[in-house]
């Protein structure tokens, strides 16, 4: 065993003990929480709204926000760096979108009716994601679900093609490949179209392909090889499912050029990354024009909803047979919100802002890996970071695969037990708010300092 090896179990050793501590620490400080476990559960599968928010043995229940600030039921406060699963780029209860919901709340949250709000919106999000027609949605699942129809409506094509270990929403078509166990890969040059959920048709899988990340020669091989069947491919163009993985260079340029060769639908998926890590999102970073593009989460201050867009004449076969609709689409309250944010918030002030937090959060932490040799590294991309534990940068699912969930364990109670608010699974993000101080920084950055200390040395 060489020392590296050895000095890697022994952190691995002390991480497994110290969070078993922090988490008996927490389970001390969230007796309201437990209570509210044990009566949700019986009304609702897991104690949640949505299997994601459950956690082992009882996920802490919130209760209210201010600012970058929330409160658990226990009345425990946290410095928020969960942010709603990467919705809350705005911050909790911020003035500008909380009178434009107050607003919409008393002059009428829904009518069916496309209003003027709706349209500006529409209008803001085409010009700010580089977008020729957009349409309204509510969630990034059903954004998600509508491009693909379109796309297949516009191709006449049936299959679809996605990204090893890539989350697009819970719609039967794209839960497959989702996070694979090892033993259900498959090959590299043939990754395995493996179901996320129990109660998806079999025959689903025959239409949905898969390819790793970064990869693209696979991508040049799945097209030559089914490309006349395959009416699109999603990807989130930075996969932001299993931490933070950032495309080659090269690789979403490339993925253009293929999609563009073989009349493939090019899709990207931007329901984390829209407005988070520029002001265009993936689109304006790298350049890369998709044919068609989904957003939801941040773009809408909060509420609940989503979008698609891109091509007129892709998404004009809405008005030639494809069906796109529901009732609660555009409606007042999320459009009012979205407007808001986009319009009012999120300026280019804000984006300098979360630039320099989100710099000065993730040289916190790479200095605290640095200096204590913990097997990690950090990915800055402004208002979205993580640290993932393994020494080398991710390039795909199965490197992910080697990570240390041991270190993510003992260090999520930790941080909770400090007052730090952060997703209860290693393949998520730290997203910041316009609303987070540099105090809130440091203090996270003191706070996870002393827990690399801590597992380095015991």
């Amino acid at each position: 065993m060489t020392d590296t090896n050895a000095r890697t179990d022994e952190i691995l050793s002390r991480a497994s003990q110290l969070g078993e501590q922090e988490m008996a620490e927490l389970l001390h400080r969230t007796p309201g929480s437990r209570r509210l476990y044990d009566e949700a559960t019986e009304v609702m599968p897991y104690g949640v709204a949505s299997t994601f928010q459950a956690n082992d043995p009882y996920p802490v229940y919130l209760d209210h926000a201010h600012g970058s600030r929330v409160w658990d039921v226990d009345d425990n406060e946290y410095i928020d760096f969960h942010g709603g699963f990467g919705c809350m780029l705005v911050g909790h209860a911020h003035p500008k979108v909380a009178e434009a919901i107050e607003k919409a709340a008393r002059t009428g949250t829904h009518f069916a009716v496309t209003t003027p709000t709706a349209v500006h919106l529409a209008e803001e999000i085409c010009r700010r994601f580089r977008l020729e027609s957009v349409r309204f949605a509510n969630s990034g699942t059903e954004a998600t679900m509508d491009a693909i129809r379109i796309a297949r409506a516009a191709t006449g094509r049936d299959d679809v093609l996605k990204i090893e270990g890539s989350y697009h929403g819970h719609h039967d078509t794209v839960m497959f490949s989702v996070v694979p166990n090892a033993d259900a890969l498959g090959g590299r040059d043939h990754p395995a179209t493996t179901p996320m959920s129990k109660g998806i048709p079999a025959d689903v899988a025959n239409h949905t392909h898969v390819v790793p990340f970064n990869d693209l020669a696979a991508a040049q091989r799945m097209l030559e090889d089914k490309g006349n069947r395959i009416a699109c491919l999603i990807l989130e163009p930075i996969m932001m499912n299993v931490g933070i993985v950032l495309p080659a260079d090269g690789y979403l340029q490339g993925l253009r050029e293929l999609c563009t060769k073989h009349g493939v639908v090019l899709i990207f998926d931007e329901v984390k990354s829209g407005a988070t890590v520029a002001a265009g999102g993936v689109i304006e970073r790298y350049g890369v024009d998709p044919d068609l593009a989904c957003f939801a989460k941040a773009v809408f201050g909060g509420t609940p909803g989503g979008a698609f867009g891109g091509r007129a004449d892709i998404m004009d076969v809405i008005e030639h047979g494809a069906a796109q609709q529901g009732t609660f689409n555009g409606n007042p309250l999320v459009a009012a919100a979205g407007l808001a944010c986009l319009t009012e918030v999120l300026t280019p002030d804000a984006y300098d802002h979360l630039a320099a937090i989100g710099k000065r959060l993730a040289d916190g932490c790479r200095a605290a890996i640095d200096a204590n040799g913990i097997p990690a590294h950090v990915i800055d991309l402004g208002a979205k970071g993580c640290v993932s534990y393994r020494p080398e940068p991710l390039t795909n699912y199965r490197d992910f695969l080697e990570t240390r969930p041991e270190l993510f364990e003992a260090s999520f109670p930790w941080l909770l037990n400090r007052g730090i608010f952060m997703t209860p699974g290693d393949e998520e993000q730290w997203t910041l708010s316009v609303q987070h101080t540099e105090d809130d920084i440091d203090r996270y950055v003191d706070v996870y300092s002393a827990f690399c200390r801590e597992i380095a040395t015991g």
